[in-house]
């Protein structure tokens, strides 16, 4: 905790989302902070800025990744998962053991990257069997649980719901909004994605609404917590917005600012 000019302790807080493999900011992230706060998306799968960046184009080329992007940023989606399958085909029955390997590659370097203490939840690309092996002392994981840092109280909902995009870790609407339910009353709310607000899940660059939670945005309604942050939505039509007493805030994209939001009280 930091001292004012008057003696007063305040404590201050960063918070990013959407890390997708930027270990060298991350390790930056928390100076000047009592603690990190990470909302997920760890892995780089795929650039959709720099198309030779990620998982995919590590396994089958830039010019495959261009292609796939065209398609899903079409929202041609049925095409993307064909073209898709025919790219995974070609590696059969070692797809999961590739990927795998990559995704443990990349844990390695973004957990050792993390300052103590972090709190961290997982995003929709995330793959939460995996993190027990790589958080070490002072990183806490959580996800449908809460913890209290300086005297407010946080709550954390990891994941992403069900998409065309079949990401590692969606999971369906109840089992989300039990999750939420769990966390209950806090002061602030931690999430992967954002409340189902067509200002907040429309991506400007990808010209598509990304899901949003509809059961986040009733919570935020009934419980009024001081902040909701979230990611997942590269470039919003709108970083931040008021819903009744809360603010909103989208705290990504890290991968391409590499620069944390600040919460300080």
């Amino acid at each position: 905790m930091a001292s004012t000019p008057s003696g007063e302790r305040r404590t201050r807080v960063h918070v990013v989302s959407d890390v997708h493999g930027n270990a060298r900011d991350l390790a930056r992230a928390g100076e000047g902070a009592d603690a990190l706060i990470c909302l997920g998306d760890l892995v780089l799968f795929l650039d959709y800025a720099d198309h030779s960046r990620g998982i995919f184009p590590d396994l089958f080329g830039e010019e495959n990744a261009d292609r796939i992007v065209e398609l899903r940023t079409a929202r041609r989606f049925a095409e993307a998962r064909e073209f898709g399958a025919r790219l995974w085909a070609g590696i059969g029955a070692d797809r999961a053991t590739a990927v795998e390997g990559a995704v443990r590659k990349q844990y390695a370097e973004l957990f050792a990257a993390f300052p103590t203490p972090t709190y961290a939840t997982y995003g929709n690309v995330d793959m939460p069997p995996l993190w027990p092996e790589y958080a070490r002392p002072g990183t806490t994981v959580l996800d449908g649980q809460r913890v209290e840092i300086g005297g407010r109280t946080f709550g954390f909902v990891g994941g992403g719901l069900r998409t065309p995009m079949r990401t590692p870790y969606e999971i369906d609407d109840e089992e989300y909004a039990a999750k939420i339910e769990a966390v209950g009353e806090v002061d602030v709310l931690c999430t992967h994605i954002p409340p189902e607000v067509p200002e907040l899940v429309y991506d400007t660059v990808a010209r598509r609404f990304e899901r949003g939670s509809r059961a986040l945005l009733d919570a935020i309604r009934r419980t009024k917590p001081r902040y909701s942050l979230f990611g997942h939505v590269h470039q919003p039509l709108v970083r931040r917005m008021r819903i009744g007493s809360t603010e909103c805030v989208n705290v990504g994209h890290f991968a391409g600012t590499g620069r944390p939001w600040a919460l300080e009280w």
